[in-house]
């Protein structure tokens, strides 16, 4: 290349990938990062606090009570957009949910019965004694319409939790984070099973009937070996509007659609190893032909089929998915839930009243002390053991974390209170109780985690 014109090719190749190098590979190296989903969820809830709080304040509320409605082939659809997000892009990360417990029963720390008694008792724990706490303060001296809200406490959020433990890095071993994986996972279970028996409207049996058959069929095409995308796509979108009209929560439908989704590849290893190679094979024995260049992409296009087939289902969809429910439906939905407007209430009232007490006692102390003691019990009746260099500190740390139930105790606290006359009082003051029990769970547990290994490497 000519001296002069050198510079002026860089140039025109640097200017070329400027946006690349600049924005786009640092956005996708963001999304890569284990704490990424709780930051954004973070400044998501910051926004939502600030605009319900702003000048502007009444836009929040009014923004999210448009409605959106339409009448497809006889279905009438008319929800406000908030209910859009709970009811409806809820469904996606309740689906991602679904896919994680099946993967962790099939392949993962709850494959065994072994494996998972432990992390099963801790996480019971972890759900009683909040929800009994709760039940002791507005017992006490709350409305009697609030107990509802027992199951508000129950939750964890993994997406903050995880992201904690990534803050600490190698001071916790990765026992003791899948530890917590686990436990999360079996607390998504209960809060699922909170949400489906006990907040659950009027039953609709007619619907039910309607999403037990769409179910089936997904189970008969399953079964069948059916494996296009674009034929359960539509069974799954009914399943959904079914459970939306029977009454049962139709993030419900998410879950179960998610535990159908197969868990093991269509081509094993050893399948993917000999077919991949037999086109390799042929490609480098024809690589010489006229007709080679036109075998190309029809070679191309069967090793990428072959590698796609030799990826579970399972495996595929949590990977096109998962961003998609941490980047945009949970900040979403922390965007519309989270707008508390401090400004027309008493925040001492509110802050020292049963509910928030029930809330944020429960988080900060009712899962610390339940998933502590569920475990020394377990521990105690060998129903199972700790991980490898996971300590029962490690696990009281762990068990703070875990109080951290910001985005499922949101959710629950939108359903709980649905029948009082002061659902929106408690609501706020559950969400305050919420807001305060995971900043204090979080902070108490990222401070025991790293104290404790600074302490253990004194010693």
């Amino acid at each position: 290349m000519d001296r002069d014109t050198e510079p002026l090719h860089k140039t025109w190749i640097n200017s070329d990938q400027l946006i690349p190098r600049r924005f786009v590979r640092p956005a996708l190296a963001f999304t890569r990062l284990e704490a990424a989903g709780a930051i954004v969820l973070l400044a998501a809830t910051i926004a939502a606090l600030i605009w319900a709080n702003s000048a502007w304040g009444e836009s929040y509320f009014e923004f999210w009570d448009i409605h959106i409605t339409f009448d497809v082939a006889g279905f009438h659809f008319d929800e406000s957009l908030k209910h859009f997000v709970n009811d409806g892009l809820m469904a996606i990360f309740f689906f991602v949910v679904g896919l994680e417990i099946k993967r962790e029963l099939v392949v993962g720390e709850l494959n065994s019965v072994k494996k998972a008694s432990l992390p099963v008792v801790a996480a019971l724990g972890g759900m009683v004694v909040p929800a009994l706490i709760y039940v002791a303060f507005v017992a006490s001296s709350g409305p009697a319409d609030a107990i509802a809200g027992w199951g508000i406490p129950m939750a964890t959020d993994i997406a903050f939790s995880v992201g904690v433990i990534a803050l600490l890095s190698t001071r916790v071993p990765i026992g003791a984070k899948l530890f917590l994986l686990a436990l999360a996972i079996v607390d998504d279970i209960g809060a699922i099973l909170v949400i489906a028996i006990f907040y659950t409207d009027d039953l609709a049996f007619v619907w039910l009937i309607v999403a037990a058959g769409a179910l089936a069929l997904i189970t008969v095409a399953r079964k069948a070996g059916i494996r296009a995308g674009i034929f359960y796509l539509p069974l799954a979108l009914l399943t959904w509007f079914a459970f939306l009209e029977s009454g049962v929560h139709a993030t419900v439908a998410g879950v179960i659609l998610g535990l159908l989704v197969p868990a093991r590849a269509y081509y094993s290893d050893v399948d993917f190893r000999r077919r991949a190679g037999w086109i390799l094979e042929r490609w480098d024995r024809d690589a010489a032909s006229p007709q080679a260049h036109a075998r190309l992409d029809q070679d191309a296009l069967e090793l990428a089929a072959i590698a796609r087939e030799s990826v579970s289902p399972l495996e595929r969809w949590e990977h096109s998915l998962h961003p998609w429910s941490s980047f945009l439906v949970i900040p979403l939905f922390a965007l519309a839930n989270a707008g508390v407007r401090f400004v027309d209430i008493d925040i001492v009232e509110a802050v020292t009243s049963p509910v928030a007490l029930g809330v944020s006692v429960g988080l900060i102390v009712g899962k610390p002390v339940g998933i502590a003691l569920a475990t020394w019990l377990g521990l105690k009746l060998k129903l199972g053991q700790l991980p490898r260099h996971t300590t029962f500190v490690h696990v009281i740390g762990l068990g703070f974390l875990a109080g951290i139930g910001f985005t499922v105790s949101l959710f629950i606290s939108e359903l709980a209170f649905r029948s009082s006359p002061d659902a929106h009082l408690f609501s706020d003051e559950a969400k305050i109780g919420i807001f305060i029990g995971s900043l204090v769970a979080g902070v108490a547990g990222y401070a025991f985690l790293r104290l404790y290994k600074a302490r253990s490497f004194e010693d």
